[in-house]
């Protein structure tokens, strides 16, 4: 047997097993918040800076505080409609440089924070235009909206984060101000429930599934299954909990559609889903410490926003108004507002990170303090 080829073989496998400890390391640092960015950033160009910070804002509308996230998701939007990306871009930029001119606090601009709301108006706006694409009047609207929301922070002062607020408010005026019949600014019309066709007895279990998954992707108003593929991805990147408590809740929303017997199109398309997503992601970990507490709590907060969403899609589909996210906007903020055993483990809004980062904190603490009781007895 010859053995003068071992040390090779020991030293390539050595060099192997090294590449893909540091192609590892190197995917850990594109995780979470990549806080070593902004220190890098600073600094540097404003436009440079501006461009991260709206990448944060666009990946802030699903929870996910990424810059590489806000890329994945832009190019998502990009492929189910350029006019969208180009419009929810605008909005995105216009917001938070809103708010910096207005003088709101620098470390929610360097979030993102000021950038969600901005570019769910525009993107809705987009959405809901029965103008077609590259329609260059809606820009006004959308400009006009966007600087509307640069200013978001009203609910601070209660340790509740403003949320999308902003966008629902802005997006329903805008909507009762013009009318589906406006020349400049025509919109598709919400039709009221009893227009709708009744559903049939059959149900496909395969485009279920894909709703679902479309329930994710309709937070950015995609409504096909590889772009909302890649925003899943995107939250992936960011957080794998994350993650797990977006199609948890996407799913809740689906069988509490399937429970009231909603129309089978909002089923297949994802829009009795995305509300019980956010709700979901937003206790799931985020604003809460993971725990099963907790996560029971964010799947009664999934089931509270989709069965919201369901009455006021009823209700405001009377008038011919969409239900938006109020559903999981308002049942998410009042599960914030409750005090009581889940208290400790409810994460200050000025500390949210990525829930991985929230479980490792919390769990410091706890031994530190436990740490802390023993040396106190001893």
């Amino acid at each position: 047997m010859r053995l003068d080829n071992v040390p090779e073989e020991a030293e390539g496998s050595r060099t192997q097993t090294s590449l893909c400890c540091r192609v590892l390391k190197s995917l850990l640092l594109c995780t979470g918040e990549i806080k070593q960015l902004d220190v890098y950033m600073e600094g540097k160009l404003f436009g440079l800076q501006l461009v991260v910070w709206g990448l944060r804002g666009v990946a802030g509308v699903i929870l996910a505080n990424n810059p590489l996230s806000g890329v994945l998701i832009l190019a998502s939007v990009f492929w189910t409609s350029p006019w969208q990306a180009l419009l929810g871009t605008l909005g995105t930029l216009i917001s938070t440089l809103t708010a910096i001119i207005m003088g709101q606090d620098r470390a929610d601009v360097t979030r993102g924070e000021h950038g969600i709301n901005g570019m769910l108006v525009a993107l809705m706006m987009g959405a809901y235009s029965s103008a077609g694409d590259w329609y260059w009047w809606l820009l006004l609207p959308v400009c006009m909206g966007s600087v509307a929301c640069g200013l978001s922070s009203f609910l601070d002062g209660c340790g509740v984060p403003a949320s999308v607020f902003p966008f629902n408010i802005v997006t329903v005026l805008y909507l009762l101000c013009t009318g589906p019949n406006n020349p400049y600014y025509p919109h598709y019309r919400v039709a009221p429930p009893w227009e709708t066709e009744p559903n049939g007895t059959g149900l496909a279990a395969v485009e279920v599934t894909h709703g679902i998954i479309l329930g994710v992707g309709q937070i950015y108003t995609c409504g096909d299954l590889g772009p909302s593929l890649l925003i899943l991805g995107a939250v992936l990147l960011y957080s794998p909990l994350l993650t797990f408590h977006a199609l948890l809740g996407s799913a809740i929303g689906t069988l509490a559609g399937l429970s009231v017997a909603v129309h089978h199109d909002f089923l297949y398309t994802g829009l009795s889903g995305f509300n019980g997503a956010l709700g979901c992601m937003v206790i799931g970990g985020l604003n809460f410490t993971f725990s099963w507490k907790t996560h029971l709590y964010a799947v009664a907060t999934a089931f509270l926003s989709a069965y919201v969403d369901i009455a006021l899609s009823n209700l405001l589909g009377t008038i011919g108004l969409p239900a938006l996210s109020w559903a999981a906007t308002l049942a998410s903020t009042l599960m914030l507002l409750q005090n009581g055993n889940l208290a400790k483990y409810r994460v200050p809004a000025d500390q949210v990170m990525s829930p991985e980062h929230n479980l490792r904190s919390w769990s410091q603490r706890e031994a530190k303090n436990a740490s802390e009781s023993v040396n106190a007895v001893v």
